[in-house]
């Protein structure tokens, strides 16, 4: 199997799934009861948030544990929104976030709340000059990705950071689901207020996440309850799938600390590869992206029949995000980086893991020219 769809999700490390049997099996309690088996099972969150804080650079009090990045991304949006409606009602972001982003601030929209959503240019970036002349008196939240899921443009964070550093008012949150373990980011520096990451983004399990929420930052809770979570994520903490995140984090950073070098080869040689194959264009910037996500068009070819051809081969990519991929509709990423209909309708994603190798290169991409060849020539006896 050539597995090339980890943005979608990333296959657990087995040490990962070993630590989450035995927190599951030999510490179920829960971690908010007053007995002995509670209390191992708070030990272990407070250990697995102690472990996360410092692998980040930031304090044990700043992670809110949530499950996963979908909660994480409403949880900061709607929660800054509720909490600071006061100072006002105008919200920031781009035309390029993940629905889980978008799709809360049209929510909000629908409350009264006024939503910029951000161009951005051929590379898929938006700038530091466009947020700046989008911010007004009444700005409360700026939301922006870290790396784009579709394409991999890695946004000016740091920048775009320094910049709402001058506006005390104005609460900064990032998306790094992309980017955590590939990308880095220093959240200090960078004057994040609220970041959200995901476990199976990196080798975790489904049903955990993060929200890091800077101190002195404050949330309207979603989620009322027993209180858990310092108050502001009720609900019985997923203890075992949170030990096993902490796990997941410090062995991709590792992974990262000693083979990154070698997945931007695999990345270089994956462009390399397929620009040899007529008919391909590649969407992924060579500058400022990524080095786990290509992004490329099929010329005239539907992109979920080529999906499911190459599935035939045991090689496995995916059309646009996993979250919007079944709508078939053309990638709004795209569209915003202005090209055309055609191209925007038929997008196919690679997305690498540290476990890719160069020597699947040469035959995903024989799959891929063979799969290319029998699908242009099904189009042409359905045109005639």
């Amino acid at each position: 199997m050539i597995y090339l769809d980890n943005s979608a999700t990333t296959k657990p490390f087995p040490e990962v799934v070993d630590s989450f049997v035995t927190v599951a099996t030999k510490y179920f309690g829960n971690p908010s009861s007053l007995h002995e088996l509670g209390m191992k099972a708070e030990r272990l969150l407070t250990q697995a948030r102690e472990q996360i804080a410092a692998a980040l650079g930031v304090k044990p009090n700043e992670i809110i544990f949530t499950s996963g990045g979908t909660e994480a991304n409403n949880f900061a949006i709607k929660g800054v929104a509720l909490q600071y409606r006061h100072r006002g009602n105008h919200i920031i972001t781009t035309a390029i976030e993940h629905p889980s982003v978008s799709e809360p601030c049209q929510q909000l929209e629908q409350l009264g709340f006024e939503v910029t959503y951000l161009p951005v240019n051929e590379n898929g970036l938006v700038t530091v000059e466009e947020v700046k002349k989008a911010l007004r008196d009444d700005t409360i939240l700026v939301s922006i990705m870290h790396v784009n899921n579709e394409v991999g443009a890695i946004q000016p964070v740091e920048e775009i950071g320094a910049l709402l550093a001058q506006y005390p008012k104005t609460i900064f949150h990032v998306d790094r689901v992309q980017g955590i373990s590939k990308v880095p980011l220093d959240m200090k520096k960078a004057h994040i207020d609220l970041c959200t990451m995901s476990a199976h983004k990196f080798h975790g399990l489904r049903g955990a996440g993060i929200l890091y929420v800077r101190q002195g930052v404050r949330l309207s809770p979603l989620l009322a309850g027993g209180g858990q979570e310092m108050q502001l994520r009720s609900g019985t903490e997923n203890v075992p799938s949170i030990v096993a995140m902490a796990k997941a984090l410090r062995m991709s950073l590792e992974k990262y600390d000693k083979q990154i070098d070698y997945l931007l080869e695999v990345k270089q040689a994956w462009i390399d590869a397929l620009k040899t194959i007529p008919f391909i264009q590649i969407n992924t910037p060579l500058a400022h992206s990524a080095p786990h996500i290509i992004n490329f068009s099929l010329n005239g070819i539907k992109p979920e029949v080529f999906v499911h051809e190459l599935e035939k081969h045991d090689i496995f990519v995916s059309t646009t995000s996993a979250c919007s991929s079944k709508k078939k509709a053309p990638s709004k990423t795209l569209l915003a980086m202005g090209v055309d209909d055609r191209r925007a309708e038929s997008g196919i994603r690679i997305s690498l893991s540290f476990e890719n190798t160069l020597e699947e290169i040469p035959t995903a991409i024989s799959a891929m020219k063979k799969a290319i060849e029998n699908l242009r020539e099904v189009s042409k006896h359905y045109e005639v």
